[in-house]
């Protein structure tokens, strides 16, 4: 209770701040309101729904959504503390405007922090009998969809899959992993996992160990088909680069390839635990 206490106090403070004193506009002050506002109003959900004990009249299940909800907010406000400083704070002279910027990259960084520790608090201990998403594979479900979905904005503008059909493949996988991720993310906090004509515990692990290959081949496509001289003549980052603020096209590039490696291992220790869940079962 307490820690979403104060993360919506973080989170309401943080954007209020933002939309009083910054003066800013664009794509990146739209995302970092975005994810304050939605993780605020999704805090206030469910401190409002506990306090009047409506868990029971929610079509959704509350041993699921509560933790899922803490673990986006978390990585949408750590995203946002990333962002919020490097393109706003970053480089601005000392006046009132950079300081109102300030307060609100602190206070996305505490509500960040907060988020980080509701789903400790709240995550399942090992050899607990507890719902899915509070385990450990429910919990990197959640990184697994969060990752994809910033390498889809990466990914589209500009459109950088289009070349050869091994980058097509690699944007297959991008698409086919997030779909499943994110339907069984759906399915569990909609308490549709028992409709399935197969056991839930080994669809997750074949589907844990698929998603590893396809990441792995995609770890290692994506780099040589956008960095190697034989495959791109611009295997180099460019000089015009250091001139922006913004990440220039190349940038994306190598976000894109640093992201696929950092979802892979998230598949490989979703895939290990989920073995784990299985054996510790049978």
């Amino acid at each position: 209770m307490w820690a979403r206490l104060a993360a919506l106090v973080f989170t309401c403070v943080a954007f209020s701040v933002a939309a009083h004193g910054t003066h800013l506009s664009g794509g990146m002050y739209d995302w970092c309101m975005f994810c304050w506002v939605f993780s605020f109003i999704g805090t206030l959900l469910v401190l409002i729904v506990e306090l009047l004990n409506l868990q029971s009249r929610t079509p959704v299940s509350w041993t699921n959504f509560p933790i899922t909800l803490a673990c986006y907010a978390g990585l949408l406000c750590l995203s946002a503390s990333i962002i919020f400083p490097l393109y706003f704070v970053k480089g601005y002279p000392n006046n009132e405007t950079r300081d109102y910027r300030i307060v609100s990259t602190v206070f996305s960084c505490l509500a960040t922090v907060a988020y980080l520790v509701e789903v400790s608090l709240t995550r399942a201990r090992p050899g607990e009998v507890a719902a899915y998403m509070a385990t450990v594979p429910g919990l990197l479900k959640v990184c697994e969809t969060f990752v994809a979905s910033v390498i889809f904005v990466f990914i589209s503008n500009p459109v950088s899959y289009d070349q050869h059909p091994a980058l097509k493949w690699c944007m297959a996988v991008y698409c086919i992993c997030f779909i499943i991720s994110a339907a069984i993310v759906v399915m569990c906090v909609g308490e549709c996992t028992g409709f399935l004509p197969f056991p839930f515990a080994r669809f997750l692990s074949a589907y844990a160990l698929l998603a590893v290959l396809m990441y792995l081949s995609a770890t290692i496509i994506w780099p040589v088909f956008k960095f190697e001289s034989k495959y791109n003549s611009q295997s180099r980052r460019p000089s015009y680069c250091s001139q922006t603020r913004d990440p220039c096209d190349w940038d994306k590039l190598v976000i894109i390839a640093v992201l696929t490696g950092i979802n892979f291992l998230i598949y490989m220790a979703d895939l290990v635990y989920s073995a784990r869940l299985i054996f510790v079962r049978t």
